[in-house]
């Protein structure tokens, strides 16, 4: 794998995780169950950053945040701010066109229990930094979740202590960039009300309004 290789669909670097993809495509014979690839707009200027795919939704559909729970709050937000064509999404033949948007996740396989290791994140995370680099130099970066926010960090060579994780925290990063953080969209988060719908909602306005106060066409 090159230093710059921002995905491999055949990447079978994680021993637990691969054997766990094994169990579940026995189980479940038409999931993907395999590496997820990164979704959306290859110049996108609003990358954002989840966990890893999910066992009945990214895993099974093999686009991110599609078939699951997770991704309702995210695509009917990222819709009505303007970064889709739709705000449901089913499969990944549904039509969804994402707009100036790209989706992608710290982990990009299945882990047992959605709880990635340490060593998996690391390992993981190289293709992570290339894909960060590869963005336009005036880009937001949203990530969702401590785990996804502490590997984002990592992959732009950053001190944690510097960059702490909380919800609606954003960064001003030397490349031109900028880091914006929420708590993920999970079921979990979204019932307990630790996230709102208006709180994220809050999170994606903010992206809209900065992305667009730095002009309004995509430039590398």
């Amino acid at each position: 794998m090159t230093p710059r290789q921002a995905f491999d669909p055949a990447c079978r670097r994680c021993p637990r995780l691969n054997a766990f993809l094994h169990e579940v495509k026995a189980r479940h014979p038409s999931y993907h169950c395999a590496p997820v690839a990164p979704f959306g707009d290859p110049r996108a200027r609003l990358l954002i950053v989840g966990l890893a795919p999910g066992m009945h939704g990214a895993n099974a559909t093999g686009r991110p945040f599609t078939g699951d729970f997770a991704g309702i709050l995210l695509y009917r937000t990222l819709h009505r701010y303007g970064f889709s064509n739709q705000a449901a999404v089913s499969n990944r033949d549904d039509g969804l066109v994402m707009r100036d948007c790209r989706i992608t996740n710290a982990v990009k396989c299945l882990p047992p229990e959605n709880k990635p290791k340490a060593a998996e994140i690391n390992t993981c995370n190289d293709f992570l930094a290339a894909e960060l680099e590869a963005l336009p130099q005036k880009s937001m970066i949203l990530v969702l979740g401590g785990i996804a926010h502490k590997a984002t960090v990592k992959a732009l060579n950053l001190r944690q202590s510097e960059y702490p994780f909380a919800h609606g925290v954003e960064y001003a990063l030397s490349s031109g960039k900028r880091l914006l953080a929420s708590y993920h969209c999970s079921r979990y988060n979204t019932q307990t009300g630790r996230l709102t719908s208006s709180m994220f909602e809050r999170v994606i306005a903010r992206a809209r309004e900065w992305i667009d106060s730095q002009g309004g066409t995509q430039e590398q």
